[in-house]
């Protein structure tokens, strides 16, 4: 029997469904986390085969004891993931010291994390990318400007969402990020591209070979929400464009990816761009070597009716799915800010769209400055509808 060892299994929430699918195709599935046993739901306690509480997954030499005691009582561990951006590095540094080859190793850390290293990769698929300058001095940011204009986005080189990611529009501001960007963090300033994200997400084989596809489009930036503080919308497609899985493709086999459950943005251009490409086109972003976050992985099941959690455990288990996409749809997230005046109160939306939404919740704080404070997922049949779903919900007084 094979095991599974999955660091944090309880966040976000849902992942617990990774579990879950794991044991059902009979892997042995360790876990390692920071809450306590007793709080773990129960469909992820009847999920695991053992638990190892830490008093931090932040102590890296506590996680190394973990592993290390789980090797001895259970043999070698075969697979080690969290499908979490923020453990990635250190997922990859916990199979290297243990030789678990299933997955990235440290070696491989610089070229799937630091965005000026993923640009190389982008150019060997012919995908244009975002002229960039490393930030040092206020002496190079001037002549970096110079050549590509205001405005300019700053943004930490390794770094997880868009938490101190600024869009700087004149002298004024870059010298206020001078003064107040954080000393021990290396940041990358691009140029302003304008444009919406599209995403690709994929489960790929051990070949290389996506074996489910779909993705999604944020017509509003994270960046802007986090920073405007203002309500969030984006939709998983109904049908993946012709260009985008092209572009995903081509990109995976350059960052020669195996084995994973992947999601690589993309700027969709909205108008011409002079080094980029013409209005339409897409325009490499970032890639993210684990599942899109927060309730994605639900939306995909919801747009594409089946279930990614058995298809990535089915890869895992069989490097195959018998599971395929049924009937599509858009499905719909919507994400309201608490303290705006919105026409349409909580319970005249779930009367309206009772037949559409999937799903409904208030997040906790440390969700919410990406998402919003209470979100909607819904999901249409045309994209006409979903369009007017998105007004009534965001309309304010």
């Amino acid at each position: 029997m094979k095991n599974f060892l999955f660091i944090s299994p309880n966040f976000p929430e849902n992942y617990w469904m990774f579990c879950r699918e794991l044991k059902k195709n009979g892997l042995n599935v360790l876990g390692i986390g920071d809450q306590p046993y007793e709080e773990l739901s129960q469909g992820l306690k009847d999920s695991l085969d053992e638990y190892y509480k830490v008093s931090s997954l932040e102590n890296e030499e506590e996680v190394y004891r973990a592993v290390a005691f789980l090797i001895f009582k259970h043999g070698r561990i075969d697979w080690l993931e969290s499908n979490n951006e923020y453990w990635l590095e250190r997922d990859a540094r916990l199979r290297t010291a243990f030789h678990i080859t299933s997955g990235f190793q440290e070696d491989d850390i610089p070229r799937i994390k630091y965005k000026s290293r993923m640009k190389e990769y982008y150019a060997r698929v012919g995908i244009p990318t975002a002229r960039y300058h490393l930030v040092d001095t206020m002496e190079g940011y001037r002549k970096f400007i110079e050549e590509v204009g205001y405005p300019v986005v700053v943004k930490p080189d390794n770094g997880v969402g868009a938490s101190h990611t600024y869009r700087l529009e004149n002298q004024e501001q870059l010298e206020e990020f001078m003064q107040t960007k954080e000393a021990d963090v290396s940041y990358i300033m691009e140029e302003f591209v304008f444009a919406e994200v599209n995403s690709y997400d994929a489960i790929i084989d051990s070949h290389g070979n996506p074996i489910f596809e779909t993705g999604n489009v944020s017509p509003v930036s994270i960046m802007d929400i986090v920073n405007n503080e203002d309500n969030a919308i984006f939709y998983i497609v109904k049908e993946l464009a012709g260009d985008t899985r092209q572009a995903g493709r081509a990109t995976a086999k350059s960052f020669n990816v195996r084995s994973r459950f992947v999601h690589f943005e993309f700027f969709r251009l909205q108008k011409d761009q002079e080094g980029l490409g013409r209005k339409g086109e897409l325009v490499g972003l970032e890639v993210n070597m684990r599942p899109s976050g927060g309730f994605s992985p639900d939306m995909m099941d919801f747009a594409c009716t089946t279930d990614v959690y058995k298809m990535w455990a089915d890869m895992i288990a069989f490097d195959k799915t018998e599971m395929h996409p049924g009937e599509r749809q858009y499905c719909a997230f919507a994400g309201r800010r608490d303290g705006k005046r919105f026409v349409l109160s909580h319970e005249a939306v779930m009367e309206k769209y009772r037949q559409n939404i999937r799903m409904e919740d208030r997040l906790p704080e440390v969700l919410a400055d990406a998402m919003g404070n209470q979100i909607y997922i819904a999901v249409f049949p045309t994209r006409h509808e979903m369009e007017n779903f998105f007004q009534d919900i965001l309309k304010s007084e």
